[in-house]
């Protein structure tokens, strides 16, 4: 059944926005129940709210002051970076309001639009890129803000509020604008208590993976490794025929130091294709209009552990022709687009069955354990194979005709064992993180829809029973 909203003239909002998306009925559900709560604007409670765009023009290095960006916050809402891109130390002290302190938010206002994260301790003194705002606010608590925001209440208030220009943005007067629910303090505390747990396992999470990464690392001798990447070198003529390649990034030295240190792994080597089944990407869901699927494509892989953070639903019918990979749980998938190689993820029980891009290669393991398997793959082991492997003009990626020549070091089962506890240690952890969100999140739904008392027994039961 279709759902409509008439809108007067009188009752435009803001700068007279006359957009239809902006009056859809969800939008003014959401509006009316937040004003029956007594809601209050964001601008209320703010002591700083500051975006500053100069960062387009800045460099980045490899060490110095972190800046983070829209992609380093999930979508559950938690801080995770990927790009691990610096400024100076210099740069950094000429904009002290972009520096982040612990309990700041931070808002992604264009290109991954829509976003809440929260800083914890990992990331203070990180510094904010254009596309993020800084917000820090006096007398209500910045975790309860947080997953007021991240939850439907919030969700809604800031998709309303994204204007298209060239790009989906929001302002920074909208922002001041969103209706914020104020509960009690006892209530406050309690959400707060719930997002530090969560925070917490997530952190967890990231250090048994590190854990995972090392201990393997260190088994081959590649423990602090850095290839040295020279800015001039040779190359015969007859390996260039041989490779039929003439481009100088495949004969990049350091692509080499790697497979060296490969081969003289002392329990030996072997090609991966020995150990994998590269699965074929031949499914049509084209043929199952009407079914409805869910889609997996590199935007939805969260690459710091090596997990599935996002799916995509969609119909048969409408299923975009990359649309062609069956997943299964133990698969490892990986991507062949180069600037995206750190892409991998291990496929778990929750994501069986979903459709992925062919924009990742899917490897199903034969006598290798899965998460080691993953960990091989997203370490400079097949990377740097993969990267000397890219090829092409227009999408530069990796030819699958070239996973034959990939090589592996073979692990022995005793070391495959201990690195496969951490890796499930690691996603287990994430799993318990984003549980105790969606507690948080429903238990203040709970608050606005009910009340607090039922929303705190919803809390005790939850958590009594995860």
């Amino acid at each position: 059944m279709a759902v409509f909203s008439i809108i007067k003239l009188s009752e435009l909002e803001g700068a007279k926005r006359i957009s239809a998306e902006f009056y859809q009925a969800i939008f003014l559900q959401i509006k009316e129940k937040l004003i029956s709560v007594d809601a209050k604007p964001l601008s209320k409670y703010l002591e700083l709210l500051y975006r500053y765009p100069t960062f387009y023009n800045l460099e980045y290095y490899k060490e110095g002051i972190l800046v983070l960006k829209g992609e380093d916050i999930t979508n559950e809402g938690f801080i995770q970076n990927q790009s691990q891109d610096f400024i100076s130390f210099d740069n950094a002290s000429r904009f002290e309001k972009t520096i982040l302190g612990e309990r700041d938010l931070i808002f992604s206002v264009r290109g991954y639009v829509g976003k809440v994260g929260i800083v914890d301790k990992k990331y203070e003194k990180s510094i904010i890129s254009a596309n993020l705002i800084r917000a820090k606010l006096k007398t209500l608590n910045p975790y309860f803000v947080w997953i007021f925001l991240n939850s439907k209440y919030g969700s809604y208030q800031i998709e309303r509020i994204k204007m298209m220009t060239s790009q989906e943005t929001v302002v920074s007067n909208d922002i001041k604008n969103l209706l914020i629910f104020v509960p009690s303090e006892n209530f406050q505390k309690e959400i707060e208590t719930l997002s530090i747990n969560a925070i917490t396992r997530l952190r967890n999470s990231e250090s048994f993976y590190s854990q995972a990464e090392t201990l393997l690392l260190e088994e081959l001798g590649l423990k602090d490794f850095k290839p040295r990447y020279e800015k001039t070198y040779t190359a015969k003529l007859s390996d260039a025929f041989s490779a039929h390649r003439i481009n100088a990034e495949y004969f990049q030295p350091a692509y080499e130091e790697v497979i060296k240190k490969i081969r003289n792994y002392p329990n030996g080597f072997s090609k991966l294709l020995k150990h994998v089944e590269n699965i074929k990407p031949d499914f049509d869901p084209k043929k199952y209009p009407d079914n409805i699927f869910l889609y997996i494509e590199l935007a939805d892989i969260d690459s710091s552990i090596g997990v599935v953070h996002s799916v995509n639903k969609i119909k048969g019918e409408e299923a975009p022709s990359r649309a062609r990979r069956v997943l299964k749980k133990g698969d490892v998938i990986v991507s062949s687009v180069e600037g995206s190689l750190e892409k991998v993820a291990l496929i778990d029980e929750e994501h069986d069955g979903c459709l992925a891009s062919t924009g990742f290669f899917q490897f199903r393991p034969l006598d290798i354990l899965p998460e080691v398997l993953l960990v091989l793959s997203k370490t400079i082991v097949l990377q740097s194979q993969l990267k000397k492997k890219c090829s092409g003009t227009i999408l530069t990626a990796v030819p699958k005709e070239s996973l034959r020549d990939i090589i592996i070091p073979l692990i022995p089962l005793s070391i495959q064992q201990k690195i496969a506890s951490l890796v499930q240690q690691s996603h287990s952890a994430r799993k318990k993180a984003k549980e105790l969100l969606e507690i948080a999140k429903k238990a203040v739904e709970i608050a606005i829809e009910k009340n607090e008392k039922e929303a705190l027994e919803y809390i005790k039961i939850q958590i009594n029973t995860t």
